[in-house]
């Protein structure tokens, strides 16, 4: 068991490619994992999108502070690989993620998102607390814009599928997107 400021002081080279999870996994082993993995696997997505807050499921998760919080925010190459985090989950969710030539952000559903749709829109499915965890993320980490692109499209997904999202779990996404302190 590692001490949580040791969990810390590995985020950020775990982000970077040069070290190992506390699982021992890279993150390049992580964003290439299939889908099936993607779902079974429940103590990777803390590492993908580290809170400021401990996770209530992993005791081996990063809590970041805001020296991390500013070394995501000012290095490109950790707003990058954030970026390809983001666009991981994306595709386990059937989404994919575009901007247009005025770099405004759209997420929308993907070819396969009747597919995707089925693994995780379901009632009280453990998903929706990954994605409010996305969302904060995002959100403190700087890419602002992509989680209210996120955000929007949930929104659509939502009012498509209330009954199996639930109003509490979309009010979750609603304070997640709507925070800029995560």
């Amino acid at each position: 068991m590692y001490s949580q400021e040791n969990l810390t002081a590995m985020i950020v080279p775990f982000y970077l490619g040069e070290r190992p999870d506390s699982e021992g996994r890279k993150i390049q082993e992580i964003w290439a994992w299939d889908f099936e993995k993607l779902e079974c696997t429940h103590d990777y997505v803390q590492w993908l999108f580290p809170l400021t807050e401990q996770s209530h499921f992993n005791p081996n998760a990063p809590v970041v502070d805001q020296d991390v919080i500013r070394a995501f925010r000012e290095d490109p190459r950790l707003q990058q690989h954030l970026s390809q985090s983001f666009s991981v989950m994306l595709n386990f969710y059937g989404l994919a993620i575009a901007s247009d030539q005025r770099v405004q952000i759209t997420i929308s559903k993907s070819a396969h998102y009747p597919q995707r749709k089925q693994e995780w829109v379901n009632m009280l499915d453990h998903n929706y607390l990954r994605i409010t965890r996305i969302l904060k993320c995002l959100i403190a980490f700087g890419l602002e814009e992509e989680a209210r692109a996120l955000y929007k499209c949930l929104s659509q997904i939502y009012r498509e599928n209330s009954d199996q999202i639930g109003g509490e779990t979309f009010q979750y996404w609603t304070n997640a997107a709507s925070t800029s302190d995560c």
